[in-house]
């Protein structure tokens, strides 16, 4: 039996770890703690090794070359943590399915819901929004009478192609999906993993999209999951972010963040709406 090679971890200086941070902050938003040189090296040590560089300071600088753009997409898909859940936190989606469904079908009338699921990774929260919509269409078979769409999107194309198939292993399908949705929303196959339903995926449109960009090209929403991500970037960043979302929203459209995320001083553009549990955001 052939062995499998595991390239070894390389030391990294601190200037080398500053010159790292900032090309990663630049790239993608993503804010290196300090005292991380271990996890970079640990996630980069197979992609120095198959490039031949022999520190990081050395792949920073191919990175910058004409052909670095390619280079540039995977080193930032190794960095990017995608830790997700089906139906993560649970209260989101009850008021999204309790609250937001009702209103936003009334307001619309027969006009399509659109909803923006940012930093999407390997599709468990798009997907999760696809199904929260059908359990409630199926009590109420007349509401959203102009259908919906779901616009995912993720910096990482590694996590878009996983998203796209639809796919997902039981160690994937045990973190937060009922046996009750698994049996109803996915289909066996030989392999022992489970496909998504062609119904579920044809709400949800995958698009690469680095959230440090724009987002004119997305269009309008009428709501906004942008959950678990924010975390990741400076608190100026958060604040373009934010503002930059909240252009993309219709006039009280609903923005979704994660438990440990805030607004900060955006109260000009957002009202907090206080839930049972939870607070979401509405746009003024």
């Amino acid at each position: 039996m052939q062995r499998q090679t595991i390239a070894p971890r390389v030391q990294i200086s601190p200037q080398a770890f500053q010159l790292f941070r900032r090309f990663l902050e630049e790239a993608c938003g993503i804010l290196l703690g300090d005292n991380k040189e271990y996890l970079v090296s640990s996630r980069l040590s197979h992609i120095l090794s198959e490039q031949g560089c022999a520190s990081l300071e050395d792949l920073v600088k191919k990175m910058q070359g004409a052909a670095g753009n390619r280079l540039k997409e995977r080193v930032v898909d190794a960095m990017t943590t995608n830790e997700t859940l089906w139906f993560r936190d649970i209260h989101p989606y009850t008021i999204f399915q309790q609250q937001l469904l009702p209103e936003l079908s009334a307001k619309l009338g027969g006009q399509p819901l659109r909803i923006w699921s940012a930093a999407c990774s390997s599709g468990q929260e798009p997907y999760s929004i696809s199904m929260a919509i059908d359990e409630v269409k199926r009590t109420k078979p007349g509401l959203l009478r102009g259908g919906e769409r779901i616009v995912a999107t993720d910096i990482s194309s590694t996590m878009l192609e996983h998203a796209r198939r639809g796919e997902y292993d039981m160690l994937a399908l045990g973190r937060g999906l009922s046996p009750e949705r698994l049996q109803r929303y996915f289909i066996k196959q030989p392999t022992g993993s489970w496909l998504v339903k062609p119904e579920v995926k044809a709400r949800v449109e995958f698009r690469g999209l680095n959230l440090l960009g724009g987002y004119g090209m997305l269009g309008r929403f009428d709501v906004v999951f942008c959950r678990n991500v924010l975390i990741y970037f400076s608190s100026d960043l958060k604040q373009q972010i934010l503002r930059k979302i909240h252009s993309q929203l219709k006039p009280g459209g609903y923005l979704l963040l994660g438990a440990s995320e805030s607004l900060g001083h955006l109260t000009d553009l957002y009202e907090m709406v206080h839930c049972n549990p939870g607070i979401i955001y509405r746009a003024k």
